[in-house]
């Protein structure tokens, strides 16, 4: 059974930082693209960032350009999300996508950045 499980959420205030994990299993993760979605109140889900199975190739949205960093460990089936210099824009429902042949999805976990 595919399972994916994030981690890492909580309440920061803005310039702050927090690190999202996500580990898989029940699938050959190094064969998956990774990609993190986020989903704010009001507002269609958004992709975030993603990277390749090989790790070598990332694409970010341009909102979080320079300020977040996604990146994987095959050997641990995680991929992560660094999020830097966080913003109140940057409260979301951040959810993590396994992609191959189908997608697989989290449940999601909460950020919220406020003073």
């Amino acid at each position: 059974q595919v399972q994916l499980v994030e981690s890492g959420g909580g309440l920061v205030q803005p310039g702050g930082s927090l690190r999202l994990s996500c580990v898989a299993s029940g699938v050959t993760f190094s064969r998956y693209t990774m990609t993190w979605y986020r989903q704010a109140p009001g507002k269609e889900r958004e992709l975030v960032a993603e990277i390749t199975s090989s790790g070598i190739i990332t694409n970010y949205a341009d909102s979080v350009k320079g300020r977040f960093t996604i990146s994987r460990d095959n050997a641990k089936n995680t991929v992560y999300l660094q999020m830097n210099s966080l913003k109140p824009e940057d409260t979301a429902v951040y959810y993590c996508n396994a992609y191959r042949v189908t997608a697989y999805w989290g449940r999601g976990t909460q950020v919220t950045v406020s003073s």
